[in-house]
């Protein structure tokens, strides 16, 4: 028996790999199956753009009506924003479009407004929670509903910035010049846009065990050939529903493991819209697939400052402070939740 350790630090939200075989059909659409080598950045691609989100629950509530009916309910925020990246260096990255809303998440048929905490110190600002409403009973249904709220802002600002990505056999394969990297997989509404997901950690198999030996051969930049599968396919007879998302995905490997760590450490999927029922890869996307190695190598992360290297990418902790910051203090914002309350219960 051999023991490897799983790279990222114990207190993370989850391991590096924890993989669970994929129960649908996953197609190869490129060549052999061997490692494809990583190519230079294009002249033409000026623009790349890192984005992510985070969201956070600050206050579980339980919400009485006049018949005295409990409902459950949260306070929450979340933040999403970018990082504008030249890929040829010859500018400064910068944030871009960092924003952070507040909501008071709540069940059932309450009408409710605004709720806005007034400060005692006018410096320290106001925090107004608008109300969104979620349906079910679920303790955790605020937190999802605050967590939705945030992908669907995260998509939504991708596909504004990410150039357009014909995915029809007629129209023109052109590589874009603005090319979008989405922490996570991608997302409904995101097709026809360069948007490029990407998976930090090993949650599913979608290769199995006879083609997963590619993973532990692959040089730094290098990629697997790209494959096609479908969202939500069980590989059950029957399964396969009308409309169901289409993605290509590939591995690209961003660091050597280290002998003591897993073989697969360092090693991160990448994900994109695939058109329905057609058998091509548009030339964008394999344009894409091959530059994606030596994208992420450039951006990954090093383990002496990011526990979760190299897949948590530098823009992205980055990115992440920035988020952090604009939230604000969690157990300051608690405190102003706690005195907003007594300061209701005073005047009740």
């Amino acid at each position: 028996m051999r023991i490897r350790l799983d790279p990222w630090p114990v207190d993370t939200q989850s391991a590096q790999l924890t993989l669970t075989p994929f129960r649908g059909d996953v197609f190869d659409v490129e060549g052999d199956w061997r490692a494809v080598a990583p190519q230079p950045l294009p002249q033409s691609l000026r623009r790349v753009l890192v984005v992510d989100g985070r969201p956070r629950m600050e206050a579980r509530l339980l919400l009485e009506d006049d018949r005295q009916e409990l409902s459950v309910a949260g306070f929450g925020a979340y933040a999403v924003g970018a990082v504008d990246l030249c890929p040829h260096g010859t500018r400064q990255a910068h944030f871009h479009g960092v924003e952070s809303q507040r909501l008071l998440a709540h069940s059932g048929d309450l009408r409710l407004q605004a709720e806005e905490l007034i400060p005692r110190n006018p410096q320290t600002g106001r925090l107004i929670y608008q109300p969104l409403r979620f349906h079910g009973s679920d303790v955790l249904g605020a937190q999802a509903a605050i967590q939705k709220a945030m992908l669907d802002a995260e998509r939504a600002l991708a596909s504004a910035l990410a150039s357009p990505l014909p995915l029809d056999e007629e129209d023109p394969d052109m590589l874009p010049d603005t090319l979008v990297l989405q922490d996570g997989p991608v997302r409904v509404g995101e097709q026809g846009r360069a948007v490029l997901g990407y998976i930090k950690s090993l949650h599913t198999d979608y290769l199995g065990a006879d083609r997963s030996a590619l993973l532990r051969e692959m040089k730094c930049g290098e990629r697997t050939p790209i494959l096609r599968f479908t969202v939500g396919d069980t590989g059950e007879e029957g399964s396969r529903q009308t409309g169901r998302e289409q993605r290509f995905t590939w591995f690209v490997r961003l660091a050597e493991a280290e002998f003591y760590q897993h073989p697969l450490a360092g090693v991160m999927r990448l994900e994109m819209h695939a058109p329905e029922d057609v058998d091509f890869v548009p030339r964008a996307v394999r344009d894409i697939a091959d530059l994606s190695g030596t994208l992420l190598c450039r951006l990954g992360s090093q383990p002496h400052k990011d526990g979760r290297a190299p897949q948590n990418l530098v823009p992205t902790a980055a990115l992440e402070q920035e988020m952090s910051r604009r939230l604000g203090n969690a157990e300051l914002v608690t405190r102003r939740i706690r005195a907003h309350l007594a300061a209701q219960h005073a005047h009740a």
